[in-house]
């Protein structure tokens, strides 16, 4: 049997669904201007991704990549949240 197609997707659901409180987290304390940040790891972790042998751990770079380049889009729909109140706003920010 091969596991590997399972375990990437699990992988896969890990990695996305840890996203979802970072994103929301880096909104609050740092606004939007972290996006930058996501943008070079996101960059760097799929270009590791291919050129690693290990195609579970490839595999794994690649979908953390599109997860940080994913969550630029992100952090500006948080912000747009957190304007219409569905979110709280961090009071030490204006």
């Amino acid at each position: 049997m091969n596991f590997q197609g399972v375990i990437i997707g699990v992988i896969s659901f890990l990695v996305i669904g840890i996203f979802h409180p970072i994103v929301i987290k880096c909104e609050y304390y740092f606004s939007c201007h972290v996006w930058p940040f996501f943008l070079l790891a996101g960059i760097v972790s799929i270009l590791v991704s291919l050129f690693v042998a290990n195609s579970i751990l490839s595999s794994t770079l690649g979908v953390l990549g599109c997860s940080c380049i994913w969550s630029i889009r992100e952090l500006f729909e948080q912000r747009d949240r957190v304007a219409k109140g569905w979110f709280p706003a961090n009071p030490k920010r204006k």
